[in-house]
């Protein structure tokens, strides 16, 4: 019995020795800020998620001069109290503002970077900027360089995030186990 005792002491020590590890990369990786410095580009990319700001951030970007095109995924099929804002966000083109709405296809942040990516070869786009939240700034990123050959800039939506300590450990693992995702399945954006 003492033996069982010890593994099971060993076990729960591991156990806990890599929480810690994975709580300090995880804050390193995904809470630390990661936005890029902002200049211009051909396109203005708005990841799906939550209804937090990102239409109206991504369409200010482009009113101040940014790009003159804004691409907004939509990832509210599901979400129907959150349609209402993505759509009128998709009618807000202007003369010198286009936007284009899209579904992505698998809906996921690898079908965002696909979708973007052939239509970056369509309209010769060299440069993007993507916005996101901040704690999925880091695997973005490395989706779309995975899918499109120019520039990348990340830029988050602007908002503090004041989550519970068990929502960031759910967060850090949905985005370990994104970049893992990502990197066996890479990208072909056909």
């Amino acid at each position: 019995m003492g033996s069982a005792r010890r593994a099971l002491a060993i076990l729960v020590a591991v156990g806990l020795v890599a929480a810690v590890v994975l709580n300090i990369a995880g804050y390193l990786l995904f809470t630390r800020p990661h936005s890029d410095p902002l200049t211009k580009a051909d396109a203005i990319v708005v990841l799906g998620g939550d209804n937090d700001g990102r239409f109206e951030y991504g369409l200010s970007l482009a009113r101040q001069g940014y790009a003159s095109t804004v691409v907004l995924s939509n990832s509210y099929l599901d979400k129907p109290a959150d349609l209402p804002s993505f759509q009128q966000a998709c009618a807000s083109g202007t003369a010198s503002i286009t936007v284009i709405c899209f579904v992505p296809d698998p809906f996921t942040t690898r079908g965002e970077a696909m979708y973007v990516a052939r239509l970056a070869k369509q309209h010769n786009w060299t440069h993007l900027i993507v916005v996101s939240w901040n704690y999925h700034t880091v695997r973005a990123r490395y989706i779309f360089h995975q899918c499109f050959t120019g520039d990348v800039t990340m830029h988050p939506v602007p908002r503090t995030y004041d989550f519970a300590p068990w929502y960031w450990a759910e967060q850090y693992a949905y985005q370990f186990g994104g970049l893992v995702k990502a990197f066996i399945l890479g990208c072909d954006p056909a």
